[in-house]
């Protein structure tokens, strides 16, 4: 019988860094995991993202899985709603499926809803991220930094933390420098 490991969410350190950078290339396996690993490193260091909030499950035998949210903006200039991008979230592959990667959503939203963030958009599966409150965003009028084939329109979605936002703000969401490239918006 395997013991019960206590998995804990917590903020990242600069000292994570490297663990965190290996955590993503075992997810995202030999194929997309440079790719991702680079793009990584850049969002940590990428000013244009801040403010960013990284998230890591720990457990006694190192991290597992890291989430990354990072600014973005609304375009036409709504400065007055706050939203990040949840990207990317990475688990490793032996403890995938295991409900890490919701609890370090989870655990990002209610931070960032503390901290007074109003929307958090993600290019990602409908069925897995639906069960956290997000729901398509295009159909809200807010489009993403480049354009969605129309048969994924449903994985550009956006969940509200503010109650009210949705119905008062449209436009296009610009992403950090390290983001906005379109070999990135390919779902």
């Amino acid at each position: 019988m395997m013991s019960q490991e206590t998995v804990k969410i917590r903020v990242a350190t600069e000292q994570d860094r490297d663990a965190i950078l290996a955590v993503h290339m075992n997810a995202f396996g030999k194929e997309e995991g440079p790719v991702i690993v680079k793009l990584v490193d850049e969002m940590l260091d990428d000013v244009s993202g801040k403010p960013t909030l990284s998230l890591v499950a720990d457990t006694d035998d190192g991290l597992i899985g890291h989430l990354l949210f990072t600014f973005v903006r609304i375009e036409p200039d709504d400065s007055t709603v706050s939203a990040r991008i949840l990207a990317p979230l990475a688990v490793v592959q032996n403890r995938q499926r295991q409900g890490i990667g919701g609890r370090l959503i989870q655990a990002g939203i209610l931070q960032l809803a503390g901290s007074g963030v109003d929307l958090v958009f993600v290019l990602g599966y409908p069925d897995y991220y639906s069960r956290f409150g997000f729901k398509p965003a295009g159909v809200q009028g807010l489009r993403a930094t480049y354009p969605i084939p129309p048969q994924n329109a449903d994985a550009w979605m956006v969940a509200e933390l503010t109650p009210g936002t949705l119905g008062n703000c449209q436009g296009t969401v610009r992403c950090s420098k390290a983001l906005d490239h379109p070999k990135y918006w390919i779902e």
